[in-house]
């Protein structure tokens, strides 16, 4: 009987989507029933004695990540991700000595990195206590944003890709095919797989919607956005013949703003764990360009409405390109242009040919890294980071 193999997952929660990936991959590894014991390991937690961003502002630095989105304090991040990659870099080697501390008190078999910004303490950390155990980071981006984003040079690791374009920039970062993975997409929850086992009219009616109308679901992402209050007025002015869902995640307030009577049928909701289940009743999104946002409405068919301009975190601004490049939605640089956009969707056939490009991509990446995992235990130490076969 094969022994149990000890796995790190390292997580923070700046935004949902880190968790949720190492969420999702490691639900998928305990239904395949593999020889595994996954521990999730919350960065932030392991580093909180030496946060500088909580000594300075007294606040994480994860909650200053989501206080920004919550907010829409977006313009200028590209100077504001400078200024804190120099903050970090300062501070390496506090971070350093509290990494190399916590791998000291365990021995994993394998550590699987799922966050950016710290791609170097990250390895130099591992690899001083433990050299043998091999390190791989699944960029849950649909593309680096460098320097010192997702890739860093000159490291013995292996990457994890769910695009050709974050292949192609590890590969000119200097890794070479055998330590770089190509996934079908970014890592989605299984049941974003499930069989939609629902009558799609009928639940509609039960959410006081047409069963009939065109539907669009309104996500920006766990915080929710001012922008969707301006969206729907936008939409109601212009006397549209469409219905929407409006998620509005955690931002109680917006949810309050929301909650008012429509000229058009609305259903809202805050924050809840049932986004497939909405994007089964749907026909379209309209939202930000997030990657996990936009991968979850593709993989259920669903055209996305998109914004990409000077607001646009600077990691998500090659997703709208990828959606223009797919073809499988609109990229607007100001939502002011909602009203026209929808028009264009729902006229002369593009909704139809956009669900069927979505429907080709066939995103199954989070049933595919498991089986990279698997050949990653099975490196013999003098091996680790040098060479071995390319998945896909």
């Amino acid at each position: 009987m094969a022994r149990t193999r000890n796995i790190d997952f390292v997580f923070f929660d700046a935004g949902g989507g880190h968790r949720a990936a190492a969420t999702a991959l490691k639900t998928v590894i305990e239904q395949q029933q593999r020889p595994w014991s996954i521990r999730m390991v919350n960065f932030q937690e392991v580093l909180d004695e030496i946060d500088i961003f909580r000594k300075l502002a007294g606040i994480r630095l994860q909650d200053v990540y989501n206080l920004i989105l919550k907010k829409g304090w977006t313009l200028g991040s590209p100077l504001g991700l400078v200024l804190m990659h120099w903050i970090i870099r300062l501070y390496h080697p506090a971070q350093l000595r509290v990494l190399q501390k916590f791998w000291a008190a365990s021995h994993p078999d394998l550590v699987v990195s799922l966050i950016p910004n710290f791609p170097r303490v990250l390895y130099q950390s591992l690899r001083s206590i433990h050299p043998h155990t091999p390190m791989v980071t699944i960029l849950t981006d649909f593309a680096d944003y460098p320097p010192h984003f997702w890739i860093e040079p000159g490291q013995r690791q292996h990457f994890i890709c769910g695009t050709a374009e974050a292949c192609r920039q590890a590969q000119a970062m200097g890794y070479g095919g055998d330590r770089v993975f190509r996934t079908s997409g970014m890592i989605l929850h299984p049941r974003f797989y499930a069989p939609p086992a629902l009558d799609q009219q009928a639940e509609r009616v039960k959410l006081g919607l047409d069963p009939a109308r065109p539907t669009g679901l309104l996500l920006f992402g766990g915080q929710g956005s001012r922008l969707m209050r301006s969206i729907l007025e936008r939409l109601e002015n212009a006397g549209t013949q469409a219905q929407f869902i409006a998620i509005c995640g955690r931002n109680e307030k917006l949810r309050a703003q929301l909650s008012r009577p429509w000229r058009m049928p609305v259903f809202v909701e805050g924050f809840t764990s049932e986004i497939p289940y909405y994007m089964r009743l749907s026909d379209f999104f309209i939202g930000k360009p997030g990657p996990g946002s936009i991968s979850e409405a593709i993989a259920m068919h669903l055209p996305v409405i998109v914004e990409r301009n000077a607001w646009t975190l600077p990691q998500e601004r090659y997703n709208a390109r990828w959606v223009e490049e797919m073809e499988v939605g609109i990229v607007l640089n100001s939502f002011s242009r909602i009203t026209r956009a929808l028009d264009q969707l729902l006229e002369g056939g593009r909704l139809s040919r956009y669900r069927n490009n979505a429907a080709r991509l066939d995103n199954r990446a989070v049933f595919e890294i498991p089986q990279i995992l698997e050949k990653l235990l099975t490196l013999e130490p003098e091996s680790i980071g040098t060479s071995h076969s390319q998945t896909h």
